[in-house]
């Protein structure tokens, strides 16, 4: 099942956007081998095995990356492989002896994809940091939020939108080109370039002189009265996106809010007065009666649902948007294929769970694996 059926991929663990582009290229179908550490280490906050929905779909094994005996395992695992994510600082691989070059000698079909933060290459290349770093030094941090300060928006932008995905995208694209010209590559995705791609259309605004360098000033980030989150009888929230002519007359419609023309719309100077004025109508009813009103309209509405909510919301029920896994309720695999669907192949693994089985699987024979445990290279 999945697309990427017969794709052959080796991640070492990391966390974030590393993993989550594994998950993403599982979830299509790809065998992704999960190269483990031998003992705990602190990647974060421990939440238990099955919670850990970005390690879902793929197997563990664990190899003592220190070892000799551990890295030609997976060296021995790559000559196989047709892709391998790898999300450590740079150099640290290639002082592993498990870099590009290294790689390559194995394999020169392979492609290589690296995650970070600021990219292989730069003055801040080996500095720390995360996600709202990240987005921090491309425009993006500093356009969400109120406007007294930016808000970080989750770590949605860098780790997973900018990171994870763009890296899923660049090894996708080198696994195309490789079957074309017989040459694996470098796919080096930095979280700083994906959240600025991201922003592409922004940037195109900004230069139009369209948009305003303040946060809460523009149509799409807070301040435009017709686009944004509104507060309920009870205390709940509703959002609306009413940016084009035709959806914003159906606001005032909905709204009674008469005085407002759809050609004055983006009139910034009347932005506070009527947002102030449409939060007191949004305040006469409940996000249930407002769902009565507006649900399926052209207002361009939706209720703003909790985690606990959105599983159970109609539309997401009806397209089977959340899976449940071992109980642990989790977006389901996207997006939608119609001849190869993706799906959930497995829970998560305990770090070295299917060590043996995985060997077995990728050309190992029971000796070899037997004096590698004996050794201590694999567990």
């Amino acid at each position: 099942m999945g697309p990427l059926q017969g794709i052959k991929v080796i991640e070492l663990a990391g966390i974030g956007p590393g993993p989550f582009c594994a998950m993403l290229l599982a979830d299509l179908g790809a065998d992704v081998v999960r190269v483990d550490r031998m003992a705990p280490t602190d990647l974060g906050i421990d939440r238990g095995r099955k919670y850990n929905v970005l390690n879902r779909g793929r197997r563990s094994v664990a190899v003592d990356l220190k070892s000799p005996d551990g890295v030609e395992t997976v060296l021995k695992l790559v000559e196989q492989a047709d892709a391998l994510i790898e999300g450590f600082r740079p150099g640290v691989t290639e002082r592993l002896g498990l870099g590009p070059d290294e790689c390559f000698a194995r394999n020169p079909k392979l492609v290589y994809g690296r995650m970070t933060g600021w990219g292989q290459q730069g003055p801040m290349s080996h500095a720390a940091g995360h996600d709202i770093n990240y987005i921090a030094l491309t425009g993006a941090l500093h356009a969400i939020g109120p406007s007294h300060a930016p808000s970080p928006p989750l770590n949605l932008v860098g780790d997973f939108g900018g990171g994870g995905m763009y890296l899923a995208f660049g090894i996708a694209a080198a696994l195309l080109e490789a079957r074309t010209s017989g040459e694996g590559q470098v796919v080096d995705a930095a979280m700083t370039e994906g959240a600025a791609s991201l922003m592409a259309a922004i940037y195109g605004i900004y230069g139009s002189g369209g948009w305003a360098n303040e946060r809460e000033s523009n149509f799409l980030d807070g301040g435009a009265y017709y686009y944004g989150v509104y507060e309920t009888s009870e205390g709940k929230f509703v959002s609306v996106g009413s940016i084009e002519g035709k959806f914003h007359d159906e606001l005032l419609a909905k709204t009674g809010l008469a005085d407002a023309p759809t050609v004055d719309r983006n009139d910034r100077d009347a932005w506070v007065d009527k947002r102030a004025r449409l939060a007191e109508v949004f305040r006469t009813k409940t996000r249930d009666e407002w769902d009565a009103i507006m649900a399926g309209s052209d207002v361009c509405y939706a209720p703003v649902l909790d985690l606990e909510e959105a599983p159970l919301h109609p539309h997401n029920v009806a397209r089977g948007s959340f899976v449940e896994v071992e109980g642990v309720m989790q977006p389901a695999p996207a997006p939608r294929f119609s001849r190869t669907p993706g799906t959930v192949a497995r829970p998560p693994a305990s770090p070295g769970e299917n060590t043996d089985e995985v060997l077995a699987d990728w050309g190992f024979d029971a000796d070899d694996i037997a004096k590698l445990h004996e050794v201590g290279a694999v567990g």
